[in-house]
């Protein structure tokens, strides 16, 4: 990186403070979903299944949000989507019956393309030699949510429910107000960043299920999308198996895996914030990847060995730092290997990938977790171990060979 290289301007930290505000509100609900499916009477794969709706709506999504940012702009996409996190939380927290409880999962779903908008947007106003800071600060505010909300959460449950509201209701509640906070900030301060705006043609050629999957075939970032997906598959198990092992195994209480969830965000935070830029400037992108997937994939095999609290501590801080890197760096990669006027249906397609690992990742963990708490661990290390080597096969398409020497 050059010395001469510009600082990050003011409207990107304002994008972060936009995402800091967005992720408090989406994480604030994560620790909610399990105990308020349960509310409603549903099973364990039943429960699962909201994270699965949520995720199959994003897919769908989230590549025609991409696209429209391409075409109307940043800022309207941004707008549109955030308002539909505060609809759906609001549907949530009053839902009556289960059914209505899904609606809302599948509305946030839909409109759930503020991330990959928001990273479009990184993508037009950093310059490309900036894009793996600054894809690793806007990740890192994400990664500061989970601190930050699962606090807020529980601070939620003890203010005095509203009318047709329940304890847990009301944690979506303010979830969607820290999102309508995010709609204002953004109208009022995030100016537009697309250079030349068109006018849209919607065709159905262009946004179907083949579109999605034909995009895998693409130089260089259809492996890249297949990584998100695999990179994402292997984490959404671990993230459903990891709550009834902690609390089952371990013997833990909600409390406790609140404190653990907030760690996991502290820790994230670090390791992007401090540590990606000294790595990335000295060590390739696709290098660090395959190392963080590879650390990874040891520890979600290392983890239901643990039985106590303080073993499973000390793997959870290793898992924390190396969990900070690959979301980032394939983001960096993403936006390197594509043109300026493709950034928003990149990653929208991106979050598709990543969507679709969502639906079927906890699915699975709920599943696996029938034939015992520590099952989803050996298979999700195993898969792991998988998508760690697949990422050090892409090593050759994505960095340019060393040249040659000449004698």
């Amino acid at each position: 990186m050059s010395a001469s290289s510009p600082k990050l301007s003011l409207q990107f930290w304002i994008l972060a403070l936009i995402a800091l505000i967005n992720s408090i509100s989406f994480t604030s609900i994560i620790p909610l979903i399990y105990p308020y499916a349960k509310q409603f009477g549903l099973s364990d794969f039943q429960a699962s299944l909201l994270t699965t709706a949520y995720a199959i709506a994003q897919f769908f999504a989230t590549p025609i949000l991409g696209r429209l940012s391409d075409m109307a702009g940043r800022k309207p996409l941004l707008v549109m989507s955030l308002s539909g996190t505060v609809a759906a939380g609001l549907l949530a927290s009053f839902a009556p019956v289960a059914w209505v409880l899904y609606l809302a999962r599948v509305l946030d779903g839909l409109t759930g393309g503020n991330v990959s908008v928001a990273r479009a947007v990184i993508s037009d106003m950093v310059p490309s030699d900036r894009r793996p800071q600054a894809f690793g600060i806007f990740d890192a505010m994400f990664r500061l949510g989970f601190v930050a909300g699962p606090s807020l959460s529980y601070l939620a449950q003890t203010i005095p429910p509203f009318p047709g509201v329940s304890r847990l209701g009301m944690g979506f509640l303010v979830s969607a107000g820290m999102a309508l906070v995010a709609v204002i900030l953004t109208l009022i301060w995030l100016p537009e960043t697309l250079a030349n705006q068109q006018a849209f043609r919607f065709s159905w050629q262009d946004f179907g299920l083949g579109r999605i999957l034909k995009s895998t075939t693409r130089p260089k970032i259809g492996q890249l999308f297949l990584l998100t997906f695999f990179s994402g598959f292997t984490f959404t198990i671990f993230t459903f198996a990891f709550q009834p092992f902690f609390l089952n195994v371990l013997g833990q209480n909600t409390k406790t895996l609140a404190i653990v969830f907030a760690i996991f965000g502290i820790l994230g935070f670090v390791a992007q914030i401090f540590g990606l830029q000294p790595l990335t400037s000295r060590f390739s992108l696709v290098k660090i990847l395959a190392i963080a997937l590879f650390i990874r994939s040891i520890l979600f095999l290392i983890m239901p060995l643990t039985t106590s609290l303080n073993t499973f501590l000390v793997v959870a801080i290793f898992f924390g730092l190396a969990n900070a890197y690959p979301l980032p760096l394939i983001n960096s990669l993403l936006s390197i290997n594509s043109s300026d006027r493709e950034q928003g249906e990149v990653f929208g397609l991106n979050a598709s990938y990543l969507s679709i690992s969502n639906a079927f990742g906890p699915a699975i963990g709920g599943l696996l977790v029938g034939f015992g708490y520590r099952a989803p661990f050996w298979i999700t290390g195993v898969l792991a171990l998988f998508t760690a080597w697949f990422a050090i096969t892409l090593k050759a398409q994505l960095e340019p060979p060393p040249p040659r020497s000449h004698p």
